[in-house]
């Protein structure tokens, strides 16, 4: 299961009094959502949340029993209740009303009796535990209604050929609105087009009638989806007669005084049937489609445009519907508002029609609030953030009951659309409803604070087994939760230190990343959540994969019809893994033939087809990763005896050009020898020998079967062309060149590119382009006529002509004034056609103006947010690039610390308003300027405005050394720490012994005063090794720790005589040792030192025998003799005792042996662990009483462990 859950790690608690508003809500708790998993369900509570509920608006059907649905999820399980327009429903009352068990659904059975409008109405459902209470949107409940259309009497309609109308459709109002069209008796769609067709009312009109129009069943249908009922209105008879049917009716009828003129209705211009007027308002909502519609009458058939009178139609939203005589926009957003223009035209005019659009916006989230999981004492906020047009109200509920008369909780602030939380109680649990409304709907959000002190729990399944191709990433997961929120570590293998991020990528949700996996990652990795009620683990498993190549690809092959080829595919993969290999042909399966087989490395093709020629791929898949190789099977004719010769054709040879035109030649050749192969294609290429001899271009491709071709030619070029010919092994050599032909020249037909119009000082425009070349310019004389003026005044083009250069400058400008430019080319025979105007700006200069009322809100102790108000844009004088911001500190507020800082720079883009100053020192002033920046340069500077950062931890002493050891005391000196961010409080002293089996005592705690430099340590046990901690603080909390080692001399009179231990010359390490007792070459060795020391011995008892007894002691108190003194540490030779090291600081976290660092292949049982044979000393029963000794020195490189132990509860965990 995987989780997203953690947020950064809590910050530190601000005092109510003073704190700006900005900063506190930075330092908020981060929101939660507590997993529902199986594991935490049976302990871990949780409000109610709303997962499911009917829609807001909701139409039933009433042949249906009625389902109203809520659910809800929490713990203890929530129970329901419902309120039925703004009362208590009391569904024990009503036997047809039934709630769905564990769920508060409403199911209503008006299938065995009562009616759906009976249950009409706005209902409510309240989800509730001893948490909170949730509620839902409230549920307008409305029975679908599909009535009938009312009888009416339509008399049949006789019309002219040529006039315009409208056959209405008027349907009834239903529930939802229903769907309308127009069929015939046969259910027949009627044909629409521009001329006929429905619109939106559903009317159909007729822009103009035409015989053919003439029918009985005009029938305008209603279908209601809801109730899948469709309505259907009375047929509509249309006549559609001519002129000369109209005359014979009236001379039956009239006088023939009364005759129509022989011709139809007269050709007229457009005029709007919908809508009507010249102008009409349309009011649309944000998300909605606008839809817009024109339908004009006239003769012949108006054409409908859309026009949008401020801008342009979006591209991507923009439809059109009917014959382009709806308009539809999807999406709508204030931005569409504006005129639409719809223009009807024909060839006998134009008329046109303004819509004013106005989009409005039901609210919407900026920011929903989101749940919130706190441990006592926590802060948080819920933020509950809409918009919407008209600007929505923010109104607030708990548990669904207005904030405003609900029971004072004094841990939450309300700050318009923010409450906000400080040091919550499990009493602060509960649900906030946040309402935003305004006059086209209404929003509403359920969001709990859940107050809960849990242990953390890590929900990855242990010892789960990840598997990863080396040089890849791996991804080991800890999903976990508790809370307060805990502290995720890494560690690998059973005694290692904590992973970093370095080499390794901690994500937030307790995910172990290594970036490219190596054979050396392999290992068990262990995860650790801690938060202050406990410590959970899990360990998971890694295994590193060789991966998948194949070492022998399969090749490319021509092979004859009716031989057989072999492709092989030798594949090296890592031997845990068994691949699956698999051929394809073109990328598709092999053919299912006989003629194809395959075995392990091989796929053999028999008797081998023209059809089998292609690319072969050979595929090796295993669980975790894939490689592939291809190579392309080519199959040709037999070969007979001999076998011929295939090459590439041999070039084509006899160009003569015919049919010369200004514009265009023909080229006739005769092709080489195919060399049994047939020619595919030929390739025409040619010279231009007046601007580029020398260089050939491509001019034209043909089938290999022509040998002319019609080549269209530029002006101005003197031609030579040569062929070249190619066939399936390849391309032949050019032929030999053509005679050439100087075509006429000609005015240029196209102009210079890449025209562009940039002031390189603020006076002038320099302008440039890329000039055409010989072969473009068509003819002789080439030159550009450049042109300009500027964009937003009256004044006329001014031009002049230049030679075939690429610039020109134009002098006297005005400041960073947009211009219009235009290059045209033109030679001795004219002018190329006219260019379009590209827009440039002369020159800039430097800004005038300085950004103002620049003021700054320190966010925390090292980064601070700095807003200003924008320049004007006039004042910019250029293209704005953005503002530049000066800092630098003043001094610090520490007196230890007030070295001048040089100034830093933070450039921002663009029109940005504000910026972050990230890095800044704690318990500090600064001070900083804000200039805005053009491409010139930058503006003059604000007024220096300064601030402070608040105090933060401090660094940790910069030194610590112990210092005159004695037996029951030690005295620690140190240096403050190098950054105290702040005024220290006090110094924290933290130490413990370590006995001799390197096992940690119980340990102290004591505090010094800030002004101390040195302590001393009374009452410690004599011969006794202590490690301590020691860090400083301040107000805000404790800074980073130093430790050290060392140890209480030893009590003189227990030594018996023997000389003392050189107590600071080194520390004992606990060792990694693996038992090499047992080793063969330990034995032998061990065999060959009992020798030589038995040897020496016989050697001593001699020479003592001839030499008689002397007095071992008192020869070395009277003789200094090297020979007899301590053996060096360096060389294994003797020397002399020294204290030099006596009082040397122990290095920090050191379990190192004095002499020789101890490795893992060591015995267990070495003397090393204890102390060097010279310091340790021994009783005369043989047990030991020395102290640990020997120098500082390096770590050893075998070693796992951190210099410094994080902490004493991990100081086990440091040692190797």
């Amino acid at each position: 299961m995987q989780l997203k859950i953690m947020p950064k790690k809590k910050q530190k608690h601000l005092s109510a009094g003073g704190v700006p508003l900005i900063l506190f809500l930075c330092q908020m708790i981060s929101a939660l959502d507590v997993p529902l998993d199986p594991k935490l369900l049976h302990d871990l509570v949780q409000p109610p949340t709303i997962t499911h509920q009917s829609p807001k608006d909701y139409i039933i059907d009433p042949r249906e029993n009625i389902v109203i649905q809520c659910e809800a999820k929490g713990k203890p399980p929530p129970s329901f209740s419902w309120t039925r327009n703004g009362t208590h429903f009391d569904i024990d009352k009503d036997p047809l009303v039934t709630m769905k068990p564990g769920s508060g659904t409403l199911v209503i059975n008006i299938m065995s009796e009562g009616k759906a409008e009976t249950y009409e109405g706005v209902y409510q459902c309240t989800a509730r535990n001893e948490r909170g209470a949730a509620v839902s949107n409230n549920i307008v409940v409305r029975p679908s209604r599909s009535p009938l259309w009312t009888k009416e009497r339509l008399e049949p309609i006789i019309l002219r050929n040529g006039q315009s109308l409208v056959l209405p459709c008027r349907p009834p109002i239903g529930l939802p609105p229903a769907i309308i069209f127009w069929m015939d008796n046969s259910f027949q769609r009627l044909p629409q087009s521009e001329r006929v067709s429905q619109g939106l009312n559903g009317d159909l009109y007729f822009s103009n009638v035409l015989p053919e129009d003439t029918r009985e069943d005009y029938i305008c249908y209603a279908r209601f989806n809801h109730t899948q009922t469709i309505q259907q209105k009375q047929p509509i008879s249309l006549k559609v007669i001519s002129v000369d049917e109209l005359n014979d009716t009236i001379a039956a009828n009239l006088s023939d005084t009364e005759f129509y003129g022989a011709k139809s209705s007269k050709e007229r211009p457009p005029t709007f049937l919908t809508p009507e007027g010249n102008e009409s308002h349309k009011e649309e909502l944000r998300g909605n489609v606008l839809s817009l519609e024109c339908i004009a009458e006239g003769l012949p058939t108006p054409i409908i445009y859309w026009i949008k009178e401020d801008g342009t139609l979006p591209a991507n939203r923009t439809f059109y519907r009917n014959f382009k005589k709806t308009l539809q926009i999807t999406h709508v957003s204030e931005a569409d508002s504006g005129n639409y223009q719809c223009i009807a035209k024909n060839a006998l005019g134009a008329v046109h029609h303004t819509i004013s659009v106005t989009v409005k916006a039901a609210p919407y989230w900026i920011v929903a609030p989101q749940n919130l999981v706190l441990s006592p004492g926590e802060n948080g906020t819920l933020i509950c953030r809409a918009n919407g047009n008209p600007k929505p109200r923010i109104s607030w509920l708990t548990n669904g009951v207005p904030i405003e008369i609900a029971l004072d909780d004094p841990s939450r602030k309300i700050d318009g659309d923010t409450i906000i939380f400080s040091n919550v109680q499990e009493s602060s649990s509960a649900v906030y409803q946040c309402n935003a409304s305004n006059k086209y709907g209404y929003l509403l959000a359920n969001a709990f604070v859940n107050v809960l002190a849990e242990p953390p729990r890590i929900l990855t399944p242990a010892n789960t087994l990840y598997q990863v191709i080396a040089n890849r990433p791996a991804l080991l997961d800890c999903a976990f939760f508790g809370s307060p929120m805990p502290a995720i570590e890494w560690f690998k293998g059973t005694k290692g230190s904590a992973l970093h991020e370095d080499i390794y990528v901690l994500h937030d949700n307790g995910t172990l990343e290594i970036p490219v996996a190596q054979k050396d990652s392999t290992g068990t990795y262990t995860c650790v959540a801690r938060n202050k009620l406990g410590m959970a683990k899990n360990e998971v498993h890694l295994e590193i994969k060789d991966p998948t190549r194949i070492i022998k690809q399969p090749e490319y092959a021509v092979v004859q019809r009716g031989s057989k080829v072999s492709f092989e595919c030798r594949v090296k993969h890592d031997h845990t893994l068994i691949p699956t290999i698999m051929w394809l042909k073109d990328n598709g399966e092999l053919p299912n033939d006989e003629r194809f087989s395959t075995d392990k490395d091989h796929l053999v093709v028999s008797d081998v087809k023209d059809d089998d020629g292609g690319t072969y791929t050979c595929t090796a898949n295993t669980t975790l990763d894939s490689a592939s190789a291809s190579a392309l099977l080519r199959v040709v004719a037999p070969t007979p005896t001999p076998a011929p010769i295939y090459d590439v054709p041999n070039p084509p040879f006899d160009l003569e050009l015919t049919n010369q035109l200004d514009k265009s030649v023909q080229l006739t050749w005769t092709p080489g020898d195919d060399n049994n192969s047939p020619i595919t294609k030929f390739i025409i290429e040619y010279e231009d020998a007046m601007h580029d001899a020398g260089l050939w271009h491509h001019q034209a491709e043909v089938s290999g079967t022509q040998t002319t071709a019609q080549l269209k030619l530029s002006p101005y070029v003197n031609y030579s062309f040569r062929v070249m010919a190619e066939n399936s092994i390849g391309r032949s050599m050019p032929s030999e060149a053509s005679e050439q032909y100087l075509t006429k020249a000609a005015e240029p037909d196209q102009n210079p590119t890449a025209v562009e119009g940039l002031g390189t000082e603020p006076d002038n425009l320099v302008i440039t382009w890329k000039p055409l070349n010989g072969f473009q310019s068509n003819g002789p004389g080439l030159q550009y006529k450049v042109s300009w003026r500027q964009k937003d005044g009256d004044d006329e083009w001014t031009s002049v002509v230049v030679a075939n250069v690429s610039k020109y400058i134009v002098s006297g400008t005005p400041t960073f004034v947009p211009y219009l430019i235009k290059v045209q080319a033109l030679n001795d025979v004219g002018f190329a056609p006219e260019p379009a105007a590209v827009m440039g700006h002369s020159g800039e200069d430097l800004p005038m103006v300085a950004p103002g009322n620049v003021h700054v809100n320190v966010v925390n102790s090292t980064l601070a947010e700095v807003h200003w108000d924008p320049v004007p844009p006039k004042s910019v004088r250029g293209h704005l690039q953005g503002y530049r911001i000066y800092y630098w500190k003043t001094q610090s507020s520490s007196k230890r610390n007030r070295r001048h800082i040089e100034k830093k720079i933070l450039t921002f883009q663009g029109t940005k308003t504000h910026g972050m100053l990230p890095g800044l020192q704690p318990y500090s002033h600064y001070a900083l300027n804000v200039r805005v920046v053009n491409g010139k340069g930058e503006g003059p500077a604000s007024t220096d405005r300064g601030f402070h950062t608040p105090e933060g931890v401090p660094s940790a002493p910069s030194s610590l050394k112990i210092v005159n050891p004695t037996l029951d005391s030690l005295t620690l000196e140190w240096d403050p720490p190098s950054h105290p961010n702040g005024i220290l409080t006090e110094y924290i002293l933290k130490y413990q012994p370590i006995n001799s089996t390197h096992e940690l005592g119980p340990l102290v705690d004591l505090k010094i005063p800030a002004n101390k430099t040195r302590w001393t340590l009374k009452n410690l046990n004599f011969s006794t090794r202590y490690k301590f901690y020691f860090y400083a603080q301040t107000s805000v909390g404790s800074g980073s720790q130093i430790t050290e080692e060392a140890i209480t001399t030893v009590d003189e009179g227990k030594k018996a005589g023997i000389p003392p231990p050189d107590v600071g010359a080194g520390k004992a390490m606990a060792s990694r040792q693996v038992d090499i007792a047992t080793q063969g070459w330990f034995i032998g060795l061990m065999c060959a030192v009992a020798l030589l020391i038995l040897i020496l011995l016989i050697v001593c008892f001699i020479r003592r025998n001839k030499g008689g007894k002397y007095p071992v002691k008192e020869k070395e108190d009277a003789h200094a003799d090297p020979e007899i003194q301590p053996m060096k540490e360096d060389d294994g030779t003797f020397g002399e005792y020294s204290d030099a090291e006596d009082h040397k600081p122990l290095k920090k976290g050191s379990r190192t042996p004095s002499d020789r660092t101890v490795k893992k292949e060591d015995s267990d049982d070495s003397l090393v662990d204890y102390g060097e044979g010279v310091n340790g000393q021994f009783n005369e029963d043989g047990s030991f009483i020395g102290q640990y000794s020997g120098k500082k020195e390096k770590e050893p490189a075998e070693g796992n462990e951190s210099s410094e132990a994080p902490s004493p509860v991990n100081a086990m965990n440091s040692l190797v």
